[in-house]
């Protein structure tokens, strides 16, 4: 009779399974509820507005537009565009790359973006002007560059 106790005592309920677990455990159905299964099914759904962020360093310039989510849909630099070092400031090559950038978003389907610039450099204004003349809308240009306050308090000075 303690048996009988001791196996009814001792049974647990099954433990809710989560997609994390499946995926490690290797269960493929939680592999189609998953939101990244949607994206490596070949599937592009069209966005149509967007941000696009524009740093213009002294060095270089690069140029991403993503979705209001903040996920990347395209992207640019300098370097990618084949420029090599100190053209790849130049304004001419802001222009190079922003229109490569609008191209790709574009061609998933974005018309209207929100511009950010960020830094002082060369190809900050006609990387925004390439934008506009790739196609798509520019409904907002704001900059966003950071501006130096002193930074924090320094250390008490050393007595020795």
């Amino acid at each position: 009779m303690s048996e009988e106790t001791k196996q009814v005592g001792t049974e647990a309920a099954p433990e809710p399974q989560t997609d994390a677990m499946a995926i490690v455990m290797g269960d493929d159905s939680a592999d189609t509820a998953s939101e990244g299964k949607s994206k490596r099914s070949g599937r592009t759904r069209s966005i149509p507005a967007g941000i696009a962020h524009i740093t213009a360093s002294f060095n270089n310039t690069a140029c991403a537009i993503s979705d209001a989510r903040g996920n990347i849909i395209a992207w640019c630099t300098s370097g990618r565009a084949g420029f090599k070092g100190s053209r790849k400031s130049t304004a001419f090559a802001g222009t190079m790359v922003a229109q490569d950038c609008a191209r790709q978003a574009v061609a998933k389907g974005m018309h209207e973006v929100e511009v950010r610039v960020q830094g002082v450099g060369a190809g900050r204004d006609s990387a925004v002007r390439a934008l506009a003349s790739a196609g798509l809308t520019v409904s907002v240009i704001k900059d966003v560059t950071p501006i130096a306050h002193n930074g924090c308090r320094a250390r008490k000075r050393r007595r020795v």
